[in-house]
Protein backbone atom coordinates (compact mmCIF):
# COMPACT_ATOMS: atom_id res chain seq x y z
CA UNK A 1 0.00 0.00 0.00
CA UNK A 2 1.43 3.43 -1.24
CA UNK A 3 0.50 6.42 0.67
CA UNK A 4 0.56 9.98 0.24
CA UNK A 5 1.39 12.83 2.32
CA UNK A 6 0.01 16.77 1.53
CA UNK A 7 3.14 17.36 -0.22
CA UNK A 8 3.65 14.03 -2.68
CA UNK A 9 4.78 10.17 -1.89
CA UNK A 10 5.64 9.73 1.69
CA UNK A 11 9.08 8.29 2.55
CA UNK A 12 9.54 5.13 4.47
CA UNK A 13 12.10 6.68 7.34
CA UNK A 14 10.51 3.82 9.66
CA UNK A 15 11.48 0.94 7.49
CA UNK A 16 15.04 1.26 8.04
CA UNK A 17 14.57 1.95 11.94
CA UNK A 18 15.69 -1.02 13.07
CA UNK A 19 18.97 -0.89 11.14
CA UNK A 20 18.96 2.66 12.27
CA UNK A 21 19.20 1.39 15.59
CA UNK A 22 21.44 -1.23 15.67
CA UNK A 23 23.63 1.38 14.15
CA UNK A 24 23.13 4.21 16.95
CA UNK A 25 23.47 1.12 19.40
CA UNK A 26 26.87 0.22 17.80
CA UNK A 27 28.08 4.02 18.70
CA UNK A 28 26.79 4.49 21.49
CA UNK A 29 28.35 1.26 22.60
CA UNK A 30 31.74 2.21 20.95
CA UNK A 31 31.53 5.93 22.44
CA UNK A 32 31.04 4.21 26.31
CA UNK A 33 34.11 1.44 25.32
CA UNK A 34 36.21 4.86 24.61
CA UNK A 35 35.31 6.88 27.62
CA UNK A 36 36.20 3.85 30.31
CA UNK A 37 39.12 2.89 28.68
CA UNK A 38 40.52 5.84 26.89
CA UNK A 39 38.79 8.60 28.92
CA UNK A 40 38.79 12.04 28.09
CA UNK A 41 41.18 15.15 27.99
CA UNK A 42 39.84 17.25 29.96
CA UNK A 43 40.98 21.07 29.62
CA UNK A 44 42.37 23.10 32.29
CA UNK A 45 38.40 24.04 33.26
CA UNK A 46 37.72 21.08 34.51
CA UNK A 47 41.69 19.64 35.98
CA UNK A 48 43.28 22.80 37.00
CA UNK A 49 47.08 23.27 36.33
CA UNK A 50 48.93 26.24 34.14
CA UNK A 51 48.75 27.20 30.46
CA UNK A 52 51.21 29.07 28.72
CA UNK A 53 51.03 30.41 25.30
CA UNK A 54 54.29 31.11 23.65
CA UNK A 55 55.04 32.38 20.44
CA UNK A 56 58.58 31.93 18.28
CA UNK A 57 59.79 33.79 15.03
CA UNK A 58 60.12 30.68 13.39
CA UNK A 59 58.30 27.45 13.21
CA UNK A 60 58.68 25.45 16.98
CA UNK A 61 60.87 22.12 16.70
CA UNK A 62 58.23 20.54 19.43
CA UNK A 63 60.59 17.72 20.06
CA UNK A 64 63.69 20.78 21.30
CA UNK A 65 60.39 22.31 23.62
CA UNK A 66 59.68 19.08 25.26
CA UNK A 67 63.49 18.01 25.86
CA UNK A 68 63.92 22.04 26.96
CA UNK A 69 61.26 21.66 29.44
CA UNK A 70 61.88 18.03 30.62
CA UNK A 71 65.61 19.46 31.61
CA UNK A 72 64.21 21.78 33.40
CA UNK A 73 61.67 20.23 35.62
CA UNK A 74 58.75 20.07 33.56
CA UNK A 75 58.81 16.50 32.53
CA UNK A 76 55.16 16.38 32.95
CA UNK A 77 54.37 19.30 30.46
CA UNK A 78 52.03 18.78 27.96
CA UNK A 79 52.76 20.71 24.40
CA UNK A 80 51.04 21.11 21.09
CA UNK A 81 50.70 23.69 18.65
CA UNK A 82 48.39 26.55 19.10
CA UNK A 83 46.82 28.13 15.85
CA UNK A 84 49.83 28.10 13.55
CA UNK A 85 53.59 26.66 13.70
CA UNK A 86 54.80 29.61 15.59
CA UNK A 87 52.73 29.23 18.35
CA UNK A 88 52.62 26.85 20.97
CA UNK A 89 50.33 25.49 24.18
CA UNK A 90 52.10 24.08 27.13
CA UNK A 91 49.60 22.61 29.93
CA UNK A 92 51.30 22.16 33.40
CA UNK A 93 49.73 20.33 36.13
CA UNK A 94 49.34 22.65 39.43
CA UNK A 95 52.44 22.59 41.42
CA UNK A 96 50.98 23.80 44.69
CA UNK A 97 48.99 27.08 45.72
CA UNK A 98 51.53 29.10 46.80
CA UNK A 99 53.53 28.57 43.11
CA UNK A 100 51.80 31.62 41.22
CA UNK A 101 51.13 31.44 37.66
CA UNK A 102 53.33 34.42 36.62
CA UNK A 103 56.35 32.75 38.43
CA UNK A 104 55.67 29.39 36.58
CA UNK A 105 55.54 31.57 33.29
CA UNK A 106 58.61 33.15 33.88
CA UNK A 107 60.17 29.44 34.02
CA UNK A 108 58.99 28.04 31.33
CA UNK A 109 60.67 31.00 28.89
CA UNK A 110 63.52 30.71 30.47
CA UNK A 111 63.53 27.04 29.90
CA UNK A 112 61.88 27.69 26.45
CA UNK A 113 65.03 30.44 25.37
CA UNK A 114 67.48 27.32 25.47
CA UNK A 115 65.81 25.79 22.24
CA UNK A 116 64.87 29.01 20.74
CA UNK A 117 65.72 32.76 21.94
CA UNK A 118 63.19 34.10 20.01
CA UNK A 119 60.13 32.64 22.30
CA UNK A 120 57.75 35.39 23.65
CA UNK A 121 55.11 35.28 26.41
CA UNK A 122 51.63 35.47 24.58
CA UNK A 123 49.44 34.49 27.59
CA UNK A 124 49.22 32.77 31.07
CA UNK A 125 45.94 30.99 32.59
CA UNK A 126 45.45 29.29 35.90
CA UNK A 127 42.68 27.11 37.00
CA UNK A 128 42.23 25.97 40.74
CA UNK A 129 42.33 21.82 40.94
CA UNK A 130 39.22 22.38 43.45
CA UNK A 131 37.82 25.08 40.84
CA UNK A 132 37.71 22.62 38.32
CA UNK A 133 36.57 19.53 40.20
CA UNK A 134 33.54 21.84 40.87
CA UNK A 135 32.97 22.66 37.17
CA UNK A 136 32.96 19.38 36.32
CA UNK A 137 30.13 18.64 38.90
CA UNK A 138 28.07 21.66 37.93
CA UNK A 139 28.48 20.58 34.20
CA UNK A 140 27.38 17.71 34.60
CA UNK A 141 24.40 18.69 36.99
CA UNK A 142 23.39 21.26 34.40
CA UNK A 143 23.17 18.77 31.50
CA UNK A 144 21.26 16.15 33.92
CA UNK A 145 18.95 19.16 35.33
CA UNK A 146 17.97 19.98 31.37
CA UNK A 147 17.21 16.78 30.59
CA UNK A 148 14.82 16.05 33.31
CA UNK A 149 13.14 19.51 32.44
CA UNK A 150 12.82 18.30 28.59
CA UNK A 151 11.62 14.81 29.94
CA UNK A 152 8.37 16.51 32.20
CA UNK A 153 7.90 19.27 29.49
CA UNK A 154 7.72 17.14 26.86
CA UNK A 155 5.02 14.59 28.70
CA UNK A 156 3.08 17.63 29.68
CA UNK A 157 2.96 18.51 26.06
CA UNK A 158 2.87 15.63 24.34
CA UNK A 159 2.63 12.22 25.85
CA UNK A 160 5.08 10.64 28.10
CA UNK A 161 6.40 7.56 25.22
CA UNK A 162 7.00 11.26 23.40
CA UNK A 163 8.68 12.21 25.90
CA UNK A 164 11.05 9.19 26.77
CA UNK A 165 11.56 9.53 22.73
CA UNK A 166 12.69 12.89 23.42
CA UNK A 167 15.51 12.14 26.42
CA UNK A 168 16.06 9.03 24.81
CA UNK A 169 17.06 11.07 21.49
CA UNK A 170 19.12 13.77 23.26
CA UNK A 171 21.15 11.18 25.45
CA UNK A 172 21.94 9.62 22.15
CA UNK A 173 23.63 12.95 20.93
CA UNK A 174 25.70 13.63 24.07
CA UNK A 175 27.17 10.09 24.57
CA UNK A 176 28.13 9.45 20.71
CA UNK A 177 29.40 13.28 21.14
CA UNK A 178 31.48 13.07 24.09
CA UNK A 179 32.44 9.45 22.49
CA UNK A 180 34.10 11.71 19.75
CA UNK A 181 36.20 13.60 21.66
CA UNK A 182 37.44 10.73 23.75
CA UNK A 183 38.03 8.24 20.16
CA UNK A 184 40.15 11.40 18.77
CA UNK A 185 41.54 13.10 21.82
CA UNK A 186 40.27 16.35 21.78
CA UNK A 187 40.57 18.93 24.62
CA UNK A 188 37.42 18.83 26.54
CA UNK A 189 36.53 22.10 28.67
CA UNK A 190 33.99 24.40 29.45
CA UNK A 191 33.43 25.77 25.69
CA UNK A 192 32.82 21.94 24.62
CA UNK A 193 30.17 21.54 27.44
CA UNK A 194 28.27 24.91 26.53
CA UNK A 195 28.56 23.16 22.87
CA UNK A 196 27.31 19.85 23.79
CA UNK A 197 24.33 21.93 25.88
CA UNK A 198 23.66 23.68 22.56
CA UNK A 199 23.04 20.83 20.84
CA UNK A 200 20.70 19.35 23.34
CA UNK A 201 18.72 22.45 22.44
CA UNK A 202 18.62 22.00 19.16
CA UNK A 203 17.71 18.72 18.85
CA UNK A 204 15.11 18.89 20.75
CA UNK A 205 13.88 21.83 18.73
CA UNK A 206 13.88 19.17 15.72
CA UNK A 207 12.41 16.79 18.12
CA UNK A 208 9.41 19.03 19.22
CA UNK A 209 8.89 19.85 15.76
CA UNK A 210 8.78 16.39 13.93
CA UNK A 211 6.11 15.42 17.86
CA UNK A 212 3.89 17.92 16.94
CA UNK A 213 3.18 17.28 13.16
CA UNK A 214 2.94 13.56 14.41
CA UNK A 215 0.18 14.53 16.81
CA UNK A 216 -1.66 16.17 15.02
CA UNK A 217 -1.74 13.77 11.58
CA UNK A 218 -2.74 11.34 14.04
CA UNK A 219 -5.82 13.60 15.01
CA UNK A 220 -6.59 14.58 11.09
CA UNK A 221 -5.72 11.78 9.07
CA UNK A 222 -8.04 8.51 8.77
CA UNK A 223 -5.25 6.05 9.06
CA UNK A 224 -4.98 3.55 11.87
CA UNK A 225 -1.52 2.29 11.26
CA UNK A 226 0.91 4.28 13.30
CA UNK A 227 4.66 3.71 10.74
CA UNK A 228 2.75 4.88 8.55
CA UNK A 229 1.11 8.14 10.01
CA UNK A 230 4.91 8.39 11.69
CA UNK A 231 6.73 8.12 8.27
CA UNK A 232 3.94 11.09 6.80
CA UNK A 233 4.90 12.85 9.54
CA UNK A 234 8.30 12.86 9.29
CA UNK A 235 8.44 13.61 5.30
CA UNK A 236 6.30 16.42 5.68
CA UNK A 237 8.83 18.47 8.22
CA UNK A 238 11.93 17.16 6.10
CA UNK A 239 11.95 20.38 3.69
CA UNK A 240 11.93 22.21 7.53
CA UNK A 241 14.49 19.89 9.14
CA UNK A 242 17.01 20.07 5.72
CA UNK A 243 16.49 23.48 5.65
CA UNK A 244 17.70 24.08 8.93
CA UNK A 245 20.77 21.80 9.15
CA UNK A 246 21.99 23.21 6.20
CA UNK A 247 21.94 26.51 7.02
CA UNK A 248 23.52 25.62 10.64
CA UNK A 249 26.02 23.90 8.88
CA UNK A 250 27.32 26.11 6.90
CA UNK A 251 27.84 28.61 9.34
CA UNK A 252 29.59 26.25 11.34
CA UNK A 253 31.87 25.21 8.48
CA UNK A 254 33.09 28.71 8.44
CA UNK A 255 33.68 29.20 12.15
CA UNK A 256 35.59 25.85 11.92
CA UNK A 257 37.91 27.30 9.34
CA UNK A 258 38.43 30.32 9.97
CA UNK A 259 37.14 30.53 13.78
CA UNK A 260 40.71 30.05 14.97
CA UNK A 261 42.18 27.83 17.02
CA UNK A 262 40.44 28.98 20.28
CA UNK A 263 36.62 27.98 19.21
CA UNK A 264 38.02 25.44 17.30
CA UNK A 265 36.35 22.84 19.71
CA UNK A 266 33.43 24.55 20.18
CA UNK A 267 32.61 24.59 16.71
CA UNK A 268 33.71 20.59 16.25
CA UNK A 269 31.16 19.94 18.64
CA UNK A 270 28.86 22.01 17.31
CA UNK A 271 29.03 20.53 13.50
CA UNK A 272 28.92 16.78 14.57
CA UNK A 273 26.22 17.40 16.82
CA UNK A 274 23.42 19.03 13.95
CA UNK A 275 24.32 16.03 11.76
CA UNK A 276 23.91 13.57 14.83
CA UNK A 277 20.81 15.60 16.06
CA UNK A 278 19.39 15.56 12.74
CA UNK A 279 19.51 12.09 12.85
CA UNK A 280 18.49 11.17 15.75
CA UNK A 281 14.86 13.18 15.45
CA UNK A 282 14.13 11.31 12.17
CA UNK A 283 14.67 7.74 13.68
CA UNK A 284 15.66 7.59 17.42
CA UNK A 285 12.89 9.57 18.97
CA UNK A 286 10.02 8.23 16.62
CA UNK A 287 11.43 4.41 16.96
CA UNK A 288 11.45 4.73 20.85
CA UNK A 289 7.83 5.93 20.64
CA UNK A 290 6.84 2.83 18.41
CA UNK A 291 8.79 0.22 20.06
CA UNK A 292 7.14 1.10 24.08
CA UNK A 293 3.62 0.83 21.80
CA UNK A 294 2.40 4.59 21.20
CA UNK A 295 -1.11 4.75 19.04
CA UNK A 296 -3.20 6.70 17.88
CA UNK A 297 -5.64 6.47 20.38
CA UNK A 298 -2.73 8.36 23.05
CA UNK A 299 -3.07 10.99 21.40
CA UNK A 300 -7.19 11.94 20.09
CA UNK A 301 -8.10 13.51 23.35
CA UNK A 302 -11.06 11.70 25.00
CA UNK A 303 -14.59 13.40 24.13
CA UNK A 304 -16.06 13.63 27.90
CA UNK A 305 -20.06 13.42 27.66
CA UNK A 306 -22.23 15.39 29.57
CA UNK A 307 -23.66 14.28 32.45
CA UNK A 308 -27.94 13.50 31.59
CA UNK A 309 -27.54 13.62 27.68
CA UNK A 310 -29.02 10.83 25.57
CA UNK A 311 -26.61 10.06 22.97
CA UNK A 312 -29.21 7.88 21.64
CA UNK A 313 -31.50 10.86 20.43
CA UNK A 314 -28.62 12.63 18.65
CA UNK A 315 -29.22 12.72 15.33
Amino acid sequence: MQILSLGGKTLRFMSLRKVAMGFSTLLILASFASIFIKGLNFGLDFTGGTAVEVGFSQPADLKKVRTALAENGFADASVQLFGSSQEILVRLAPRGSEVKAEVIGNQVITALKQADDSVVMRRIEFVGPSVGEDLKEQGGLAMLTALICILIYVAFRFEWRFAVGAVGALLHDVIITVGLFSVLGLEFDLTILAAILAVIGYSLNDTIVVSDRIRENFRKVRIDDTIEIIDMSLTQTLNRTLVTSITTILVLIALFVWGGQTIHGFATALLFGVFIGTYSSVYVASSVAISMGVSKEDLIPEVVEKEGADLDALP
